[in-house]
């Protein structure tokens, strides 16, 4: 499957939406932002070789990391959705929209400090 920039964003777009408000809300300093694919460095600070597919990653500071006696960081914390990938696992672009709705909530989940038990719960698990 493969979809044009404008296309992949809208199908974001909705996969955000179906995103339960008890997470989209906790969001509110958190960019959204979609690439062909990681570079490098991404991989590997992740963990993972080269073309190993990496769907989504979470940068930034988790809740459980931040202090209140510490300065506000300089970038917002973002979430990288990785195009390529996702386009190469799906099918269809319902499969699409749903494994870009479980990406982005796993990010969330590491960003938030929520548990597999509490995104088992929700669904996504």
């Amino acid at each position: 499957m493969r979809l044009t920039r404008r296309e992949f964003d809208r199908v974001v777009q909705r996969a955000y939406r179906r995103i339960p408000a008890e997470i989209r809300r906790r969001m509110d300093n958190v960019v959204l932002t979609v690439r062909r694919r990681p570079d490098p460095d991404m991989l590997r600070q992740m963990g993972y070789r080269p073309g190993e597919p990496l769907l989504g990653l979470f940068e930034g500071a988790s809740l459980a990391e931040r202090s209140f006696f510490a300065p506000p960081p300089d970038q917002p914390d973002t979430i990288y959705i990785f195009q390529e990938p996702l386009e190469e696992m799906c099918r269809t672009t319902a499969e699409l929209e749903r494994e870009i709705e479980i990406t982005v909530v796993h990010e969330v989940a590491h960003f938030l400090g929520i548990g597999e038990e509490r995104l088992e719960e929700l669904g996504y698990g």
